[in-house]
């Protein structure tokens, strides 16, 4: 294995917009998915974006597809990562992938990264605004240094403007409402969700720079509103 392995990995990903975020190597205990020969993989690198960088290589592909291609954005991201992955020897694995991979598990781990009051894991540079795309499984031990751990941003976070921006109070300590939110964003007064995205999500004042532009968080909440 080259010195350089994952310097590679990382710029053959940087020219789709998308990064390398952490990764570990499994432990004994760990119930690690198959590699690509189908052993059991012994290192997992996450791969993920950091604000919409990603948003314009997707959208040229996507002006090449069907109009009616089902769930593009998971389809694009599996073709890019699916290429990375054959061409240094690893498999491709999806958070939509069935059955379900610990997605949210690892990237705590690779990371070092705690929830927000949202669920969404918050970042210490990228606040709410990043994403995990898929993940790279190798059968061989992948020197990774260890995450460097911070303190946890929401800890600190006296007035919780996330849980005080929803319409319908759909975040909460006792969990997410998805049925009043689902409900509002599709209602009639659910406009400026629709256009603009989560309003306590864009409420933390954490990583703004990394925002999504509002054309990026319209696709989002029509994917999850199902609006198209």
């Amino acid at each position: 294995m080259s010195p350089r392995f994952l310097d590679e990995i990382a710029a053959a990903l940087e020219e789709h917009g998308l990064i390398l975020r952490g990764g570990f190597v499994f432990d004994d205990c760990d119930a690690a998915p198959p590699g690509p020969s189908g052993a059991g993989a012994k290192s997992v690198l996450l791969v993920g974006q950091a604000g919409a960088a990603p948003w314009p290589h997707f959208l040229r592909w996507q002006d090449r597809q069907p109009a009616d291609l089902v769930s593009p954005l998971d389809t694009w991201s599996r073709q890019v990562i699916g290429v990375v992955a054959d061409k240094f020897g690893a498999r491709a694995v999806s958070p939509s992938d069935k059955p379900w991979m610990p997605f949210q598990q690892w990237a705590m781990r690779a990371e070092a990264l705690k929830p927000s009051p949202l669920g969404i894991l918050l970042h210490p540079e990228y606040g709410l605004w990043h994403a995990y795309r898929g993940a790279l499984l190798f059968e061989v031990e992948i020197p990774i240094q260890a995450p460097r751990t911070s303190n946890h941003l929401c800890d600190a976070c006296v007035g919780k403007p996330c849980l005080k921006s929803c319409p319908v109070s759909a975040y909460s300590p006792s969990g997410f409402a998805y049925e009043e939110c689902l409900a509002h964003v599709r209602g009639p007064h659910g406009e400026s969700c629709r256009s603009l995205g989560c309003l306590d999500r864009n409420a933390c004042p954490v990583g703004v720079e990394y925002r999504y532009p509002a054309e990026v968080q319209a696709f989002h909440m029509a994917s999850f509103a199902k609006l198209d």
